[in-house]
């Protein structure tokens, strides 16, 4: 086993309570002081809280919950999600780490959490990785007044597990772990789903299999791992043994690929059929710009309506085209086909559309029933619209119908990420 293991200086910076700090930094506050939550609860008491300050979190209250389960305290303060200023701090913060290493050795896990690869700075800095660590989380709280965490290891996964585990109980907010370490701190953690990877549902398999914590894991034969769960399983005995084979420069090049492209909405009121036609209009409008955005084209058509929480229920249904399309009027008349047939007239509070099934564009087979002048005439007209928007903005080009109260458009286009973009204090 000792073959597998990796002799790096790897730092995993997670910016701690990222929203909720960012809230308290532009209000001039001290987020280890202040009960603060990032929630729109103008919306309802169901809102989810995107994040509470650590002096929240002190006192019990869950990073991820609903408004209604927050305490009744009148000193909580409510901030309404910034995305674009949460986007903004995060870059401010990605410039800090670049200031110490270079970008090859840096891997951005999340927009508050990073990876950086310290081995060949050591030497350069005069420091080991706990003073180097100590520098950079110095620089980002007195450069923006984020705080933050640190674990330290030998490969990514011992940094993210001294990280999780035990930075955030550190006097120093950093923690180092080294192979040695491992039976001490690793296998005793339990339940299974506090190691990173291991999720609800692995960990209700691996407790049918006696499994209940990660030296259990560790020594359970791997053989058995691997013919229960195939190379999930080998990785799982090699991780709860702290062996992870990934190198952060090898991250950068990663590309996902996309299997489809989808656009999903929960709407501001209840919409019935007449009100949601737009709204249906407005989507597919997304999802084919992204489609021709990616020289994309869909085989199926996917349509999903969740009535409201009063009545419950809704439908999910597709349709399976004779050729693929990226062609807005096709997929809307689509959706509209599905909604006719399968909608019982209840309020509507979500919509989600999605193309699956993507093929090149360039791949596509000719389609003798179609004309094809006006196929090309039409592609040629919504690039065209496509360069306008990204080059002036999302509400540079509106349909008529977009400046009615039936549609969210507009409203939509100033939001990242389903959230405020820019909200006043």
């Amino acid at each position: 086993m000792e073959e597998y293991k990796l002799h790096r200086n790897i730092i995993c910076i997670d910016l701690k309570s990222f929203y909720a700090s960012v809230e308290c930094a532009l209000r001039g506050l001290n987020p280890f002081t202040t009960p603060l939550v990032v929630a729109d609860k103008s919306r309802s008491n169901g809102s989810v809280v995107l994040a509470v300050t650590p002096f929240l979190k002190k006192r019990g209250v869950k990073g991820r919950c609903r408004v209604f389960e927050l305490p009744d305290d009148p000193r909580i303060i409510f901030a309404k999600p910034r995305m674009k200023k949460y986007l903004e701090y995060s870059t401010r913060i990605i410039e800090i780490y670049l200031k110490y290493v270079s970008f090859e050795h840096v891997h951005i896990y999340s927009v508050d959490e990073v990876f950086l690869d310290l081995t060949t700075y050591l030497e350069f800095y005069k420091m080991n990785e706990e003073q180097i660590a100590a520098m950079i989380l110095k620089d980002i709280l007195e450069t923006t007044k984020i705080p933050a965490t640190c674990g330290i290891g030998p490969n990514m996964l011992m940094s993210k597990l001294a990280l999780d585990i035990e930075s955030k109980k550190s006097p120093t907010f950093i923690a180092k772990w080294e192979y040695d370490d491992v039976p001490s701190k690793l296998w005793p953690v339990t339940p299974l789903s506090k190691m990173w990877g291991i999720g609800n549902r692995m960990e209700i398999n691996l407790n049918r299999l006696g499994i209940f914590t990660v030296g259990d894991l560790a020594h359970y034969p791997i053989e058995k791992l691997q013919r229960f769960y195939g190379i999930m399983g080998e990785e799982l005995y090699y991780h709860s043994h702290g062996i992870d084979m990934s190198i952060v420069s090898e991250k950068l090049v990663y590309k996902p690929v996309s299997k489809s492209v989808g656009h999903g909405q929960t709407l501001f009121r209840d919409y019935f059929a007449d009100d949601v036609t737009q709204i249906i209009l407005e989507m597919t409008d997304n999802v084919t710009r992204r489609l021709r955005n990616s020289n994309r084209k869909a085989y199926t058509i996917n349509l999903g309506i969740n009535y409201s929480k009063e009545v419950r229920g809704g439908f999910n249904r597709q349709v399976t085209l004779t050729f693929p399309t990226n062609n807005e009027a096709e997929i809307y008349n689509t959706c509209m086909m599905l909604f006719e047939e399968y909608y019982d007239g209840s309020p509507i509070r979500k919509v989600t559309i999605r193309a699956t099934s993507l093929v090149k564009e360039y791949y596509v087979q000719l389609n003798l029933f179609k004309d094809m002048n006006k196929v090309v005439k039409d592609h040629k007209l919504h690039s065209s619209l496509d360069n306008i928007k990204f080059r002036y903005g999302k509400n540079s080009v509106l349909r008529g119908s977009s400046l009615t109260d039936k549609s969210t458009t507009i409203a939509r286009n100033t939001m990242v990420g389903g959230h405020n973009g820019w909200a006043r204090l």
